[in-house]
């Protein structure tokens, strides 16, 4: 109690209750207070598990395209089976499991 005293009415007094404002105002009046800076990390943070996610869909993708790329045949069955296309005249029907994936022969 007695080192309270001295901040708030001894010669440090301007230094303490300036310091003590500014605080106050930083981690509460501020546009960017304590909330914001805790809402920007959690977005943050899910922003960069979001980005672990897309790369390794990438990483998938470009593998595929590696496989498709250099076989005529692997790329007809790609294009027939992921984007349905078809000859003219001709009809296509997918088989899938339970879990709505297409059945592989």
């Amino acid at each position: 109690m007695d080192l309270l005293k001295r901040l708030f009415w001894g010669k440090y007094r301007f230094y303490a209750i300036s310091t003590g404002s500014m605080l106050v105002w930083m981690f509460f009046l501020d546009t960017n207070d304590l909330t914001v800076q805790y809402r920007l990390w959690n977005e943050l943070s899910s922003m960069k598990s979001e980005k672990a996610f897309y790369q390794q869909k990438i990483k998938e993708l470009e593998k595929e395209r590696r496989m498709v790329i250099g076989n005529p045949a692997l790329l007809e069955k790609y294009a027939r089976e992921k984007y349905l296309m078809k000859k003219p005249k001709e009809d296509i029907f997918v088989i899938v499991d339970e879990n709505n994936q297409p059945i592989e022969h």
